[in-house]
């Protein structure tokens, strides 16, 4: 009986309504909305009424007595006045298993067309803190990724972080549906953040195809959409790769691309107030970077490889978000319209691409493979001119000569069709063979 009194007390505690702290709109400046809400967070999401419908929002800033609000969806029908209400919690979506093989928006909602299973799924934060650097695995087996010239050239390894930079128009979104696809992982997450709003179904069917969708998780925010959704839909993509990596599970995550997640931050940043510093870019650009880019790789339950797509116009490795990301990640591959001219696909510049974990992840034999293509790429490289005008003299430098005798058998290595698989063993034959020609 004593009992009796608490046991009251909790049901009635379960069965409560929260209090929701309401405010409202006082002003809405571009992209910003202010209001007037007192006892919310940084990150806490709000819910504005518009006109009958309510627009998720995400905290972002305070001035004086007003609180700074960016939309997480349209702004239609809202006006002065329009009634704010806390949720009084982070931002989260729902996963599980039951999410592999489906689309989803920035915010982590269906856009295939199908809605989110019932069950088995979970709620999960999407801000996130990264595993701690004394608790992650270390990087011991390579993973491979199907594509000859990256296997055998540029190993990856099992939980790095590479970068994978590219202009326009030199095959990125085909090298990443690639290696979606063939990549040794036990499930894939791809991000797609910015892109045209006709290029999904273009990577979904072409790119991916229906055996790589069928190990994924895709998350799209197109160019339309609001600078945070797209924003978010990088975290959203990242929180879901971390779900599946805290299981155990072996994951490789994509991300297309760093730069247009650094993009919606410089507007994120500029409407809450920031000044620009670098090209423009304000100071919490460059402080989402490494938040964004340290919480992949391997933690102490699992292992998350992850590429991550920079564009860089121009081919200019020295721009700002470009330099800020290949100082963060693990190595970088760097895709050259020049190689791309020459019709070699996949376009990979090796000279120019590097492992920063390959010695740990290969045998000395591989290497010294790798090593002797690479010197033998590099003196054909240094004398390209000079060949081409046939002004080359045979016998002037033996790692040319070398070069030019076994010209077609590398060109014929490096080369790879988009559906061609590569097996990891193959392609270390193949290297071997080449080299013994």
């Amino acid at each position: 009986m004593s009992n009796t009194p608490v046991t009251l007390w909790a049901s009635r505690l379960r069965e409560a309504q929260p209090l929701r702290v309401e405010g409202r709109v006082v002003r809405l400046t571009g992209l910003l909305l202010e209001a007037v809400l007192p006892g919310v967070r940084i990150g806490d999401v709000v819910r504005v009424d518009a006109g009958g419908a309510s627009v998720p929002a995400e905290v972002v800033g305070f001035g004086e007595d007003r609180v700074r609000l960016l939309p997480l969806g349209e702004l239609r029908g809202v006006s002065p006045e329009s009634a704010v209400t806390s949720t009084g919690e982070p931002f989260a979506i729902r996963v599980g298993d039951r999410l592999v093989g489906r689309v989803l928006d920035g915010l982590g909602r269906p856009l295939d067309g199908r809605p989110l299973p019932a069950g088995g799924l979970e709620e999960w934060a999407v801000d996130r803190e990264c595993p701690p650097p004394a608790a992650r695995a270390r990087i011991v087996r390579a993973l491979p990724l199907g594509i000859r010239c990256i296997d055998a050239l540029v190993t990856v390894g099992e939980g790095q972080r590479l970068g994978v930079f590219a202009g326009p128009g030199v095959g990125k979104s085909t090298l990443l549906g690639q290696v979606a696809r063939q990549a040794a992982a036990d499930v894939a997450v791809v991000g797609l953040i910015g892109e045209r709003g006709r290029e999904l179904r273009e990577f979904l069917e072409d790119a991916l195809g229906e055996d790589g969708l069928r190990r994924s998780v895709v998350v799209c925010a197109t160019s339309d959409q609001p600078a945070l959704v797209r924003l978010r839909a990088a975290f959203v993509a990242t929180a879901i790769a971390e779900w599946f990596r805290e299981r155990g599970a072996n994951v490789l995550f994509l991300l297309d691309s760093v730069t247009r997640a650094a993009r919606a931050q410089r507007e994120v940043g500029l409407a809450a107030g920031e000044p620009p510093a670098r090209h423009g870019y304000p100071p919490s650009v460059f402080s989402l970077l490494p938040r964004l880019l340290e919480r992949t790789g391997n933690s102490a339950r699992g292992r998350c490889t992850a590429l991550y797509a920079c564009l860089v116009p121009g081919e200019d490795l020295e721009e700002p978000i470009a330099d800020e990301v290949r100082s963060i990640l693990d190595g970088h591959l760097v895709l050259s319209r020049a190689v791309a001219e020459r019709d070699q696909w996949p376009a990979v510049d090796v000279l120019a691409s590097l492992s920063r974990v390959m010695t740990q992840v290969t045998t000395p034999g591989h290497r010294m493979l790798a090593a002797r293509l690479r010197r033998l790429l590099a003196a054909h490289e240094a004398q390209r001119d000079l060949i081409l005008l046939g002004a080359y003299r045979a016998g002037t430098d033996p790692w040319t000569d070398e070069a030019l005798r076994l010209e077609e058998r590398i060109m014929g290595f490096l080369r790879q069709a988009p559906g061609e698989a590569a097996p990891y063993d193959e392609t270390l034959a193949k290297l071997a063979a080449v080299l013994d020609g």
